[in-house]
């Protein structure tokens, strides 16, 4: 596996905060390598992800404090970003681990996730405090294809830094190439439900991720499946922004899903059915949403 470097196209201008989290970077590759070429590493492994986690939460409170010398005007829903993760994702991480025993499957996970939460959170999140990334909250519905198309375009864009072009605005469920497929489901506070069925294909995960964390490639494909997830997801938090609708999402449920179980959801109809062409693969993207039933109390 090649070694995890912090590559200058992730930096967002403000010192502090660049030399954090090029330091995150080097403290993940280190856990890379000791779980790559160490036969036995709990004891190792454990200390470096105390360590590890100490730091993040330092480095976060750090970036808040910046934020707020600033008068950042998205600091309360950043701030919730970085509390969600230590409060939610880093508990549930903590907890596999554990149970595990710390084996090199659960300690890889532990690397896939955090990589791909830090990578999306700070080509998205952290580019928009110093203006690298506007939102440009210029758009009406979620599910109408046009403007989902461009605003789709625009995340990729800051993700992967590859243009996104729209091959098929009906996608109709035809085959692609080798690809991971994903299901996350959102509840809103206005009593809606959306749902988001996903598919990478393998090449556009496996060389995306690379070129955004400074690798030539990633050779273990569990890792660039759970990366490429955790950048998914932060590139939702990152879509809804682009709209008008003040709406609050908060994701219910994530899931890797089967070729066969995405075609059985996909004949459920989604209305919004993209299919976009990149120079390193495809990807689909579809989309619904309904209102949740509210169950009716006993007298």
């Amino acid at each position: 596996m090649k070694k995890l470097s912090w590559n200058d196209q992730l930096n967002i201008g403000v010192e502090i905060v660049d030399k954090a989290h090029a330091r995150l970077f080097k403290i993940v590759g280190k856990l890379m390598e000791l779980v790559e070429y160490e036969a036995n590493c709990e004891n190792v492994c454990r200390d470096t992800i105390e360590f590890l986690e100490n730091y993040t939460m330092t480095h976060f409170s750090e970036e808040e404090a910046y934020m707020r010398s600033i008068g950042y005007k998205g600091y309360e829903k950043h701030k919730k970003l970085h509390d969600d993760f230590r409060d939610i994702t880093l508990v549930s991480l903590k907890k596999y681990l554990l149970k595990s025993g710390y084996s090199q499957g659960a300690v890889q996970r532990f690397i896939s996730v955090l990589t791909g939460w830090l990578t999306g959170h700070i080509m998205m999140e952290d580019q928009e405090i110093t203006g690298h990334l506007d939102p440009k909250r210029t758009y009406d519905e979620l599910l109408d294809t046009p403007v989902i198309a461009k605003a789709v375009n625009q995340a990729m864009e800051g993700v992967f830094h590859l243009r996104a072009e729209l091959a098929d605005g009906d996608y109709n469920g035809g085959n692609i190439r080798k690809a991971y497929y994903y299901r996350l489901s959102y509840n809103t506070d206005r009593g809606e439900k959306t749902q988001l069925l996903l598919a990478i294909e393998e090449q556009l995960a496996r060389r995306g991720v690379g070129l955004i964390m400074g690798m030539s490639a990633m050779h273990k494909p569990e890792m660039v499946r759970d990366t490429s997830m955790q950048i998914v997801e932060e590139f939702f938090h990152h879509l809804g922004k682009l709209f008008k609708s003040d709406t609050e999402y908060q994701l219910d449920k994530k899931e890797l899903v089967t070729r066969d179980e995405f075609r059985e959801d996909f004949m459920t109809r989604y209305p919004c059915r993209l299919l976009f062409e990149t120079r390193l693969g495809n990807f689909i993207f579809c989309a619904r949403k309904w209102e949740i039933k509210k169950r009716k109390s006993g007298i």
